[in-house]
This record gives C-alpha cells, structure tokens and sequence, in this order.
C-alpha cells in the first residue's frame, strides 16, 4: 500500500501535461498505456450516453469489460465524472 500512496503522490505533483505525458511514458509500457488510453475512451463514451451494447459492438468487446466503468459514470461522487465535466468546460 505503501507505494500506492508513493504513486498517487507522484501524480499529483506534476502540475503540466508535458510531463505528465513525458512521465507516462516512463513508467508505463507502450501496452500498458494504450490499455490505459482505451479505458479513457470507454468511459468517455459512457459518459456521453452511448449504450453498453452499442460501445461492445464498436470495440468489438464484451459487455463485462464495459460494466465497471457504467457503474463509476452512475456514481454521482465519480472524481471520473468530475474529471470529465471539467474538461468540457
């Protein structure tokens, strides 16, 4: 748990997202980010309303590995959903 709270603390002290980029990259693999980068993208689909079905059916995914994102964009103290009102803003 210790390097848990070691990493969330790294994240929040990058401040730009030049280095958040840069630091991405350093610690993550080429897979690992794009794993990364496509959760990004289902959740933002969910949060515009796109169905679960609709979502499987364009990603070619089950619908298990669309369930857990449905139920942070449902929950309405989400950081996610929080995140992502302020980036539309």
């Amino acid at each position: 748990m210790q390097s848990y709270k070691e990493l969330v603390k790294a994240f929040s002290v990058i401040d730009n997202e030049r280095d958040m980029e840069k630091f991405l990259a350093e610690i993550l693999t080429e897979s690992e980010l794009e794993a990364l980068i496509f959760r990004w993208r289902l959740m933002k689909d969910l949060y515009h309303g796109e169905t679960q079905r609709h979502i499987a059916e364009k990603h070619r995914i089950s619908l298990c590995k669309i369930t857990r994102g449905s139920k942070i964009i449902k929950n309405p103290e989400s950081i996610t959903v929080k995140i992502l009102k302020e980036m539309e803003n």
